[in-house]
């Protein structure tokens, strides 16, 4: 059964931010707070943690899309192809934030990546998140927790959300009431900015 684990975006404890590390390492599930929605993810190295999330959102490993959660923009050249400057001019003036960036790929992705000609780019706005990335050292694979029971679409309350996913994943992350509107997803994989989902991104800003 999972454990609840109390993080405070102000200051987030490294203790208790190891702790969750470790967990990612062994190739555990978690629940964690974004800058939107709360998300469910693993290390995106553990494609067997891979494969757990897919199942549980109901897709094949290979169908998915995911997006990563990098630290910063220093991780992008890991797994996405040199991009032009009006791209990174708009990376660099959204990011951290609530947007998805669709980028193209390099060679670099992950087993379970193989294949994929882009790659979906996310950089919180959220100190608790980040943190994780950056003590894990490589990102981690989101996607959002979507409630069917609910009348909002994605559940804001962590100790409901505990109350629901205990079974499923290691470790739920209680960093506050999260949002329910989802990132802005924009794609900038052609040198275009195209807004395939409106949320809490600004596209007027980009």
């Amino acid at each position: 059964m999972a454990q609840l684990v109390r993080i405070f975006e102000e200051n987030p404890n490294e203790r208790e931010i190891e702790r969750v590390v470790q967990v990612l390492k062994q190739g555990g599930l978690i629940i964690y707070p974004t800058d939107t929605v709360y998300g469910l993810g693993c290390d995106i190295t553990n494609t067997k943690a891979m494969e757990k999330v897919a199942k549980l959102k109901g897709v094949k490993l290979n169908k998915a899309n995911f997006s990563f959660i990098c630290h910063d923009l220093s991780n992008l050249s890991d797994y996405v192809k040199q991009i032009d400057t009006p791209t990174y001019k708009i990376l660099k003036k959204s990011l951290p934030g609530p947007f998805t960036f669709i980028l193209p790929s390099n060679t670099n992705l992950p087993k379970s990546f193989k294949g994929k000609k882009t790659v979906g780019i996310r950089i919180p706005d959220n100190n608790i998140i980040r943190e994780l990335v950056k003590a894990l050292g490589n990102p981690i694979v989101s996607t959002s927790i979507y409630d069917e029971d609910d009348l909002l679409e994605y559940t804001t309350d962590p100790e409901l959300i505990f109350e629901k996913w205990q079974n499923n994943v290691d470790i739920v992350i209680n960093g506050g009431y999260g949002g329910n509107i989802p990132s802005t997803v924009v794609d900038l994989s052609d040198g275009e900015v195209i807004v395939i989902r409106e949320g809490k991104g600004d596209v007027d800003e980009l």
